[in-house]
Formats: structure tokens, sequence, C-alpha cells
């Protein structure tokens, strides 16, 4: 049998075929539906009750209420009302509100695994790629198709393999290498294929970190953004309570990749992504110097349990200089919890931090929106103009540590600075 890639072995498993080439168009099985308050109900509900249609298997759907969370306006109070009532009336036994946001919510709590086929009311669904399972975002009406028939078809992917050898150094992150490969590759560079990270520095991450690359496959422009499962995946699976899983099928062979790009970590310096487009990234210290207004650090790619510890490290017995606003938004209750525990999140409050909800808010644009004219540097994964405030507002993106340590100095500061 020809070498096959892990994309393509997990579109055959869940098409019920040996194996499938590049470019077959094959109708699959779906393990895992995942939407939210936003994309969820108030679209699907009038749908499926016009065509008499029921969810084809409820312990395969899991809702989360994320985006209009907390309730602050009255079309916000209707939106969620309708996910919670739906809920309800489905007898839902996956429902998770008010819990921090989809992307991080649903594997913590065991629901994604390595080998699974699933896909999500949202774009930045690819995280759960970091697992081994092929998972990509989808509309209304295709999540439609899927809800009622529990099937939907795919094209099998070209796989772009992004192999990062050697070490990232202190202060550089997961974040730092999408940056710089969106730079580099531009937002159609993924062409709606698979990309899979591979090499030592890759393997050398933890699932945070690996699920902060999947996430942001969708800013590549890939379908879906797959890191093979080891030994990693496994402990963390089996630390939130994930059935035991079976890894060995779930890598690519060798040679089997259509395209091979090879990086030095350790030539990566922190990266920063201008406004207005994820694109727009530069060494951190083409932009050093910019005066901001604000620091956010939030949304399911910035604002993990190890998001907010790289914080914590670049702001322990610091403050956040005067006239800059320090918000951060952890990803997760859990990860709340945890940093609470652990110390991390008081060593922010120390530092002058504000603290948000767990939940999509600023980044979303829904609700805590920044002010006219601010220029913020945020640890999200867009910045858009108008996504996140008035068109005025000025969005640079970076890694945690590169927010922490530009909120301490006014500026956008690089972060190696200051852990030297």
């Amino acid at each position: 049998m020809a070498a096959a890639t892990l994309a393509c072995k997990l579109v055959a498993r869940a098409a019920g075929r040996e194996h499938v080439r590049p470019g077959e168009i094959v109708t699959c099985g779906v393990d895992l539906a995942m939407f939210h308050d936003s994309s969820g109900p108030r679209r699907l509900q009038p749908m499926l009750e016009e065509l008499g249609a029921a969810i084809w298997d409820k312990s395969k759907v899991v809702l989360v209420m994320d985006h209009y969370v907390p309730e602050r306006s009255e079309d916000a109070r209707r939106i969620v009302r309708i996910a919670r009532d739906w809920a309800r009336d489905q007898a839902l036994p996956h429902v998770y509100d008010s819990m921090g946001i989809c992307h991080v919510v649903v594997p913590q709590h065991g629901h994604i695994r390595p080998g699974m086929f699933c896909v999500g009311g949202d774009s930045h669904s690819p995280t759960g790629g970091a697992f081994g399972a092929y998972m990509f975002g989808i509309g209304a009406t295709e999540m439609l198709g899927v809800v009622a028939t529990g099937q939907i078809w795919v094209q099998a992917p070209r796989t772009i393999r992004m192999r990062w050898e050697g070490r990232l150094a202190a202060g550089v992150t997961a974040k730092d290498m999408m940056l710089a490969l969106i730079a580099r590759f531009g937002m159609n560079g993924g062409a709606y294929q698979a990309v899979e990270y591979a090499g030592g520095a890759v393997r050398a991450l933890g699932m945070n970190e690996r699920m902060t690359l999947s996430n942001m496959s969708a800013e590549l422009g890939a379908q879906v953004g797959l890191v093979a499962p080891d030994e990693v995946t496994r402990d963390w699976l089996a630390a939130h309570g994930a059935p035991g899983v079976d890894i060995a099928p779930w890598f690519s062979d060798d040679g089997s990749a259509d395209e091979e790009h090879v990086f030095d970590a350790g030539a990566l310096a922190p990266q920063v992504a201008a406004p207005y487009s994820p694109a727009n990234g530069h060494g951190v210290g083409e932009l050093a110097g910019t005066r901001i207004d604000a620091a956010y650090i939030g949304a399911c790619t910035g604002a993990k349990l190890d998001d907010l510890r790289f914080a914590a490290h670049v702001l322990r017995r610091r403050r956040v200089a005067p006239g800059v606003r320090l918000m951060v938004a952890p990803a997760s209750l859990a990860d709340r919890a945890a940093a609470e525990r652990e110390g991390t999140l008081q060593v922010l409050l120390d530092a002058g931090a504000q603290l948000l909800p767990s939940a999509c808010g600023v980044c979303a644009g829904y609700g805590d929106s920044l002010a006219e004219g601010e220029t913020v540097i945020s640890s999200t994964a867009r910045n858009f103009k108008g996504r996140m405030g008035p068109p005025s507002t000025r969005v640079f993106l970076a890694s945690a540590y590169t927010v922490a340590a530009s909120a301490a100095a006014g500026r956008i500061a690089d972060p190696r600075e200051v852990l030297a």
C-alpha cells in the first residue's frame, strides 16, 4: 500500500475505507459535532423544525455557550435563552454553559481524541487537530446536514508539512511560530488543505501550545491543522478524564506529504502582526517602541493556562505601565481555577491586570470591546479592522509573553529583554 498521510488515514477511517487518495471525494461519518450559542440553536432549531428532522445522535453533539455570555444586551439574552431552552428541550447530554471558550472547554472535557472525525460550528475548530483528530469548521447549512444525518462529504486533502527542528528560545512560543508561518505563506497559504506540524520543536510542545498551532491553522487558510498524537497527547487526555486511546495508527508515513517546509525553531524571534491582518507579521524588533493604550490576554489562542503562566513569568514583581490597561480573560474556568491555585492569577492581578469573564468577549467583539482610536496588543488570533472595537482601533497580535512585556513597558517590547 502506498504511503499515506495522517490526514488521509483519518478521512479513510471516517469514510469506512482502507485508504483514500488526495482529491477523492468521500462521505464521512461524524464522531462529534460541536457548536456554540452563536452558531448553533438559533440557526439550527428553525431549520430542523422546517425539515421535521431530529438529531441523529445526541451523545455526539456538544453545545457550548461562550460567545454571548455573560449577557450584556437584550439581543444577547435572547440568543442565549434560545440555546438554553433548546438544550433543555432536546435533553442534550453535553452542554457547557459559561464555562469558557468552546475550543478549550471541549478538549478539556475529553471529547476530542486521536482518530476522530469532528466538525465545529466555528472557524477555529481546527484546534481539534492538536489531538490527532480531523476537525474543521463548517457553516450552519452544513451543520444542519450533519445534525440530521451524522454525515458530511469532504475531499481528501493534500498535506503541507511544516517541520520545525531545533528548540524555541526562552520567550518564544507556538504563537510566534504561527505568526511567522502566516506572514510567510499568507492567509491562503494552507490552500484549504491539511497542514501537519512536525519536528523536534513541535514534539517538545505541551498540548496547550499544540492547540495554538492547530487553532491558528484557520488563519493560514488550512482546513485542518494536525499534530500526530504521542505520549504527550495520551498523558494530557488521561489527566483530563478521557477514555483510553490508541495512538499507534495515527501518524504520517515517511515520504507521504505532498509538500514540506523546514524551519529552525532556534532562530525564531518573537513575532508581532500589525493591523489589520494576521499575515502582517514582523519580528518584534521592527515594531518595538510602538505606544499602546491597552493589552489583552484572552481568547482560545492566547489565554490557556500556559499563556497565563507566560504572562506571569514576565510580570512577576512588575507593574503595568501608567495609563495602560491590561485585561486578562482566562480561556476556561478550569484554566482560571488552576491559575488561581498555583498563584499565577495573583501575579497578574498584583501587576494591575483587570480580570474579565472566561468567554469570547473582547476577541469576538461581543461586549468589553475596545475604545475609539485605541492601540492594543493582544494574544488573540485576528486583528481585522473593526473586529475588537471601532474601525479606528488598532490591534497588534503577539504571544502572551510579548503582550505582558509590552503592558509593563507601555509600548511594544521584546519579552527576551525582560527574561534575560
